[in-house]
């Protein structure tokens, strides 16, 4: 079942409300989940240059034989090249990587916002932008303080911001700030890493609608306006987690996964690059 487009934040971005991450794969194994995944019917695929998979990904997208018009491709510009120059030359590289003469989304992987670099960093991808490179720039891990630098250059938004988001972790003053400013929430790790299997609450909740405990979480992000982009090398668990469109949870169940927030990160390490 193909993922229906995002509408509700930015009609303006097709945007598939569930698409595929690739973080953690050998090109070789993400060229053949790329294309498992887009004959299942996944549309949006998300990758990076520091993921080192952009061929693999560029080459699952050739071997699926489908038409690039009717794919969302997204990957992100790494801290070392947070200036206008180098985050053009990175760009036209990640390009190169996949074979393709644009990405429908280019993101700044992390703020990294010592000197300013984020700033440095936005400027670039609008330069991209401009030059054909990307048709919608965004950014990942960028604070509410750190978007509004972006808003003080008086250039464009953000279309997208992707952050960390699970029942452990709502992301709920982010979220009310992208809201505010127009700009898509995007889930990564929206499963936090395995976690959300065996919590008692979510549990129960999939058990009372027959389905797993996936379903339920991956349903609770699409419900609640967030495009996510979850990771599996297994057909199997691809096929399941796009099947979230068939079933819809109730205002109780909504509820209580939202009452699951405490702050978690799932690696906090990650965060002293920004």
């Amino acid at each position: 079942m193909r993922s229906p487009l995002l509408s509700p934040t930015r009609p303006d971005i097709d945007m598939p409300l569930l698409g595929l991450g690739v973080f953690d794969m050998d090109d070789e194994t993400t060229a053949r989940i790329v294309c498992t995944a887009i004959e299942l019917g996944y549309r949006s695929i998300d990758t990076a240059a520091v993921y080192g998979n952009e061929r693999g990904v560029g080459e699952g997208i050739r071997r699926s034989g489908i038409d690039r018009d009717d794919l969302f491709v997204t990957t992100k510009l790494w801290i070392d090249a947070h200036d206008e120059a180098g985050a053009v030359r990175a760009a036209a590289d990640s390009l190169d990587r996949l074979g393709l003469d644009h990405v429908d989304l280019y993101l700044v992987h992390w703020p990294h916002s010592a000197g300013g670099r984020h700033r440095d960093a936005w400027r670039g991808l609008e330069a991209a932008r401009r030059s054909g490179l990307a048709r919608h720039i965004g950014v990942s891990n960028f604070s509410p303080a750190q978007l509004a630098d972006l808003v003080e250059l008086g250039g464009e938004i953000p279309a997208v911001n992707q952050i960390e988001l699970h029942p452990f972790h709502t992301r709920r003053l982010e979220r009310a700030a992208h809201e505010a400013l127009g700009i898509v929430t995007e889930s990564w790790s929206p499963l936090a890493r395995g976690r959300v299997f065996g919590d008692p609450t979510l549990e129960r909740i999939a058990s009372a609608y027959g389905v797993s405990v996936a379903r339920v979480v991956l349903r609770w992000h699409v419900q609640s306006g967030l495009v996510t982009v979850p990771k599996s090398s297994d057909p199997g668990r691809l096929a399941e987690n796009l099947d979230v469109f068939s079933f819809a949870l109730g205002d109780d169940d909504m509820a209580a996964i939202d009452a699951l927030d405490r702050g978690e990160h799932v690696e906090p390490d990650y965060y002293r690059l920004a």
